[in-house]
């Protein structure tokens, strides 16, 4: 059990755990980058047999360690393991807008070009400039991350995503419901506020001196920098899990990040000083005990490492469109196609893409950014992103007569007969979710629409 909640933590609340142990436990001392060692696999389909994580707990020296009772206030269930003891209690920005990202979107290649531009964001809450690079590496248009960025500027705190203080307080004043033409001609030349040329500005915004005192007063009541809600603190770095590179024969080149990895050894030799000289049973129970915790966690580290290379490299497999091509090549995945291909149990999979990075030749992604939801197809071929699904219902319905508005049952029928296998109650809920009317107030909506004959 302990072997496999090692798994669900990221790389900074391990090593924060692995510090205390190694200030805890006398037999357990730091090793050298060469007496670590580090995995590396080139190819994402060149996986070698690794026992599941679930193996070992089993596979240590002795049962599991019983000295780590933080970790659930001493229960053994894994219901009752508190997690949020090795979660800082303050909510960085950064983790606030990738929340609210994973409520708001589910687009998969919508979370990618968000959780792209998220990681971009500075302290104060803006964004560069320019994000001509954004679409280009990602493999999207710039239709496709001007319209993210939309979804980003809706975001709490009120004026963030934004790309210069002018973009920031017109998303503050939109949200106000105050973005009139005075104040955004006032917005618009805020360097003539800064120079106190108020004649100027009444001028240009058509006002009064009474009006332009009170939309100066608005402005200077607006947030500039968002961000900072959160605190002045510089953000950290994201530092990533794994890194996917090209490799020489046209695959990728999958290796685990050694900064990352906590590198400990047991002091065997230390142990068999001290067993010489030990004399009380109490002391002996004591090392002894400190030998199998030591022993347990050098093994459950290296398990919990494989493990995340073996992971990483299926799904870099599964998603080989989106390493080369982009995006819009983003497959169907789920958690299952990733856990059978490895012979891994499906929660292993769940843990190991909780809190885990990947930076790639197109950002630095979260592991669970890669599984997308999928429907069947109706030929047997190859499944259907939800995504895409969605897109052709929207489009079936975009394209409809107003004589002959369509049923969810005829669009049933029609995304068969284009290979796609989805029941009615599937087309209603992504309907809905679209915010499109059914076809009976489509139909009536059509009627009211037409002009009258008389």
């Amino acid at each position: 059990m302990q072997a496999i909640k090692l798994l669900q933590l990221s790389n900074l609340d391990l090593t924060t755990f692995v510090e205390e142990e190694l200030e805890r436990n006398p037999l357990l001392e730091r090793a050298s980058c060469e007496a670590a060692g580090v995995e590396s696999l080139t190819g994402a389909g060149e996986v070698s047999a690794e026992q599941p994580a679930e193996a070992a707990a089993r596979n240590a020296q002795d049962a599991a360690p019983t000295t780590y009772t933080e970790w659930g206030g001493g229960a053994s269930g894994d219901e009752d393991y508190n997690l949020e003891a090795f979660v800082a209690a303050e909510t960085t920005l950064l983790g606030s807008l990738a929340e609210q990202l994973s409520v708001t979107v589910t687009s998969p290649t919508q979370r990618m070009i968000g959780q792209y531009l998220i990681d971009l964001v500075d302290e104060a809450g803006y964004l560069p400039s320019d994000l001509g690079g954004a679409a280009k590496r990602l493999g999207a248009t710039q239709e496709d991350v001007e319209d993210v960025l939309a979804v980003l500027q809706k975001f709490d705190p009120p004026g963030v995503c934004a790309r210069a203080l002018s973009e920031c307080l017109a998303i503050q004043l939109r949200e106000l419901d105050r973005y009139d033409p005075a104040m955004q001609a006032l917005v618009e030349h805020l360097d003539l506020l800064a120079k106190r040329d108020i004649a100027s500005l009444r001028k240009l915004c058509g006002v009064d001196d009474e009006d332009i005192a009170d939309m100066i007063g608005e402005i200077r009541r607006l947030n500039p920098k968002p961000g900072m809600k959160f605190g002045s603190a510089r953000l950290q770095t994201m530092v990533p899990d794994v890194y996917v590179r090209p490799g020489p024969d046209g695959g990728w080149h999958v290796e685990l990040n050694s900064d990352t990895l906590p590198r400990v050894l047991v002091n065997q030799t230390y142990y068999s000083e001290l067993s010489k000289k030990i004399g009380k049973d109490g002391d002996k129970s004591y090392f002894t005990d400190a030998l199998r915790n030591a022993t347990w966690l050098v093994r459950a580290l290296d398990q919990r490492a494989r493990t995340i290379l073996k992971v990483a490299t299926e799904i870099v497999r599964q998603q080989d469109g989106f390493f080369t091509h982009g995006v819009a090549h983003l497959r169907p995945l789920n958690l299952k196609a990733v856990a059978d291909a490895i012979q891994m149990h499906e929660s292993t999979v769940s843990r190991v893409t909780a809190n885990k990075y990947m930076a790639t030749n197109r950002g630095t992604f979260e592991l669970k950014y890669f599984f997308t939801a999928s429907i069947a197809s109706a030929d047997g071929g190859e499944a259907h992103s939800a995504e895409a699904v969605r897109h052709h219902i929207k489009q079936l319905i975009d394209s409809e007569a107003p004589a002959a508005i369509l049923s969810d049952d005829t669009i049933v029928e029609r995304m068969r007969a284009s290979g796609i296998d989805i029941a009615r109650r599937t087309v209603a809920k992504y309907r809905e979710a679209m915010r499109i009317p059914s076809s009976v107030q489509r139909r009536r909506e059509s009627n009211n629409q037409q002009p009258s004959m008389e």
